[in-house]
Order: structure tokens, then C-alpha cells, then sequence
């Protein structure tokens, strides 16, 4: 099991202007420091550190379940978290809330219903591991329990 950032590509044209999922260039902040988690890197962007504020999608094409929400990116090239190949088996330093929501997809990048949960963060990887072995959940995202908003995605 792997924690799996943004593709490095999808990132890269993010942070040349390139358009959002609603067709947008990204806005443009600086961070003060209080927590804003690049969806790349999987850390905190450190206060003073440009900061990408985007929507993404985090599936291959629009369709029901295809949920498109605010991001935070490093506004500057950053390496992909857990490295380029496969990505980490450690819990990414960035999710520092105290609980999310993990939530099961089919090879057809759609909910498997039953799966998803509010889960205490120290139990993601364990509660990821479970929903792998049902044979309908070919991956899990991992989403923020208070805004929903994407946050990783989870390869076994």
C-alpha cells in the first residue's frame, strides 16, 4: 500500500498558469504558516511559501462521482511526495487533522458504496488495508472530514 500524490505532470502545468478543473489559472497566496497541505509534496507549506489555491478533480474524466473541490499546491516545483515511482508507504507529514474521511473507488472510478467513513488519522492506513480486500475497491481516497476536500489517494 502506497499514499500517492498528484501526478507530477498535472502539478507542473498547475503551476505554469495552466487551467483548474472549473477552467480557471490558479489563484496565487502566500502562506501564513497555519496549515496548508501541498497535494504534491504531502507536507505543509511553510509560512512564506507561495501557495497555489485551485479546483481539481482527482479522476480521469467528469462523471457523477467525479468530485472537483479546492486544493493548495507549493506555487514553486516541489518533489512528489513518497517519490516519483509508486509513491510512500508512510503516512504523508500533511495530514496533521485529527480524523478524515477514507473512501473506496471501483476500477470505474466511481464510490463503492458501504466503504467510506470518518476514520482518526492514525487508522487511515490500517482502515485502507481493510477496504483493499474487498475486491470491488481498486483504490481509496483519502478526503478532509470537515470540507471534503481531496487530499491523497491510496494504491494497495
Amino acid at each position: 500500500m502506497r499514499f500517492v500524490a498528484i501526478p507530477t505532470d498535472v502539478v507542473r502545468a498547475y503551476q505554469a498558469g495552466g487551467a483548474d478543473a472549473n477552467g480557471q489559472a490558479p489563484e496565487r497566496m502566500v502562506s501564513d504558516g497555519g496549515g496548508y497541505p501541498c497535494r504534491h509534496c504531502l507536507a505543509l507549506i511553510p509560512e512564506g511559501a507561495g501557495v497555489l489555491v485551485l479546483a481539481h478533480r482527482p479522476f480521469p474524466a467528469p462523471q457523477p462521482y467525479a468530485e472537483v473541490g479546492p486544493i493548495f499546491l507549493c506555487a514553486d516545483p516541489c518533489e512528489a511526495g513518497g517519490g516519483e515511482v509508486g509513491g510512500g508507504e508512510d503516512l504523508p507529514a500533511m495530514l496533521t487533522s485529527p480524523d478524515y474521511i477514507v473512501r473506496g473507488y471501483g476500477a470505474d472510478d466511481r464510490i463503492v458504496y458501504g466503504t467510506g467513513g470518518v476514520i482518526p488519522t492514525g487508522g487511515i492506513a490500517a482502515r485502507a488495508e481493510a477496504l483493499f480486500s474487498d475486491p470491488r475497491v481498486s483504490y481509496v481516497d483519502v478526503r478532509s472530514a470537515r470540507n471534503n476536500c481531496f487530499q491523497c489517494r491510496i494504491e494497495s
